[in-house]
């Protein structure tokens, strides 16, 4: 009854002996888009060939990658040319690729391109706006799916290296049309957390599976977010916009926990090489105030006190004589100079003097009421004023006009009734 069954191997290998023998699966040309690539230390390189509605598995061993004059790269177009045939292991067909060479870049990948420059170009990606990371953060957002290898990978980390940290799940999907808005409201609400430290990321995959990490709005929400962010998506050779706003990035998901947390066992080394520095230098601190104390101790001054009260006693007395002939000096040059005041003329004749100011005086006085132009009324003349104007001429006045006469004594209002002599008269 068991002899109609066969095994996965005899199915797998009937149908790689089948796939080997058709001649036009032995020489095929392809044409698509380089997705999902990997490069095997061996030299092997393994990527997706794809197109827009199909895919195929790719390999292209060492010995003929020496062969490529480019480097292969994920949203690739290419050329390729090589044979069908059936990986047992797996029962998955794929094309052994002999040569290869490019054909453009795919759609995707120019987008990528393009956003990249354009968000370079408004300078999100410069060092100057990127935060610094917390060296002992004690509460860690982390945005991914709530399943898979990154979120274990992350935490597991995390606890393994500080656990003293919080950790917080903000899941999200990381993959499709729905994951760009669903990581953007994720790093809006972790911003409002009061958190120290942002994961966010996924794990590896093509570039059509990281595109959601490409979007401009999620690269956004990077940017404009105030607690710092790590980006961990995929695995090394993948970089997304995000990777490029983040304030840092992380190959892996766990290079971000290790990035994001300090190793606690390197914490204990390290604060045992304090511990022993800091004790070396409270022993050299201490010795060395010793040995100032004992140079102290063995000092003059502390051996012969009094010397020193007696030094301090003779510059006082020197500073008492220095005033004192300081006091000396200032009192004789005043006694001069009150003997050079006193001896003057004026202080010993000062009523000789007194009479010769009043009789200058006196003279001065006579030359003044000489000089008095009024003085000459007393003597029986007359001043005639119109308008406060001294009239000298009568042919400055007309008949009626009001004057001021005055005398020595007094003055007088007068009308000028009429004007005799002179060359006209008043009639």
């Amino acid at each position: 009854m068991e002899s109609k069954y066969i095994s996965i191997s005899v199915i797998n290998k009937a149908i790689k002996n089948v796939i080997d023998v058709q001649p036009f699966l032995q020489k095929v040309y392809l044409k698509g888009e380089i997705s999902n690539y990997k490069g095997h230390t061996r030299g092997h390189l393994y990527f997706t060939l794809k197109d827009d509605t199909s895919r195929i598995n790719a390999v292209m061993f060492a010995s003929r990658a020496t062969s490529l004059n480019f480097v292969p790269k994920d949203g690739m177009n290419v050329l390729v040319e090589g044979r069908i045939s059936v990986y047992e292991a797996s029962g998955s067909y794929q094309v052994y690729v002999d040569k290869m060479s490019e054909d453009g870049v795919g759609d995707l990948y120019q987008e990528y391109e393009k956003l990249k420059k354009k968000l370079e170009q408004e300078g999100l990606f410069q060092e100057e706006h990127k935060k610094t990371i917390p060296k002992y953060p004690k509460k860690i957002g982390i945005i991914t799916a709530p399943t898979g290898a990154a979120i274990r990978d992350i935490i597991s980390t995390i606890k393994r290296r500080y656990p003293l940290t919080q950790t917080i799940l903000f899941p999200t999907l990381v993959q499709g049309e729905l994951a760009k808005d669903n990581i953007v409201k994720q790093i809006k609400t972790a911003d409002k957390y009061d958190l120290d430290l942002i994961i966010c990321g996924r794990g590896g995959g093509s570039i059509e599976d990281l595109w959601a990490f490409n979007e401009e709005c999620v690269a956004r929400a990077i940017y404009e977010a105030q607690t710092p962010i790590i980006s961990a998506v995929g695995h090394e050779p993948d970089f997304t916009i995000a990777d490029y706003v983040a304030d840092l990035r992380a190959p892996t998901p766990t290079g971000a926990a290790e990035m994001a947390v300090p190793n606690l066992r390197d914490l204990k080394i390290l604060i045992k090489q304090y511990k022993i520095r800091a004790g070396e230098n409270i022993n050299n601190k201490l010795n060395f105030y010793l040995k100032k104390l004992n140079d102290l101790k063995k000092s003059y001054i502390l051996k012969n006190p009094l010397a020193m009260y007696e030094v301090k006693e003779q510059k006082l007395d020197n500073l008492i004589n220095t005033i004192n002939i300081y006091i000396k000096n200032k009192l004789l040059q005043a006694k001069e100079a009150y003997k050079n005041i006193t001896s003057k003329y004026i202080l010993t004749n000062p009523h000789t003097i007194y009479e010769k100011k009043q009789h200058d005086f006196e003279i001065l006085v006579n030359k003044v009421k000489l000089l008095n132009p009024l003085n000459i009324l007393d003597k029986g003349y007359s001043v005639v004023e119109k308008n406060k104007e001294i009239i000298k001429d009568y042919n400055k006045l007309n008949v009626n006009d009001e004057i001021n006469i005055r005398f020595s004594k007094g003055n007088i209002i007068a009308n000028v009734k009429s004007k005799v002599g002179g060359e006209k008269d008043g009639n």
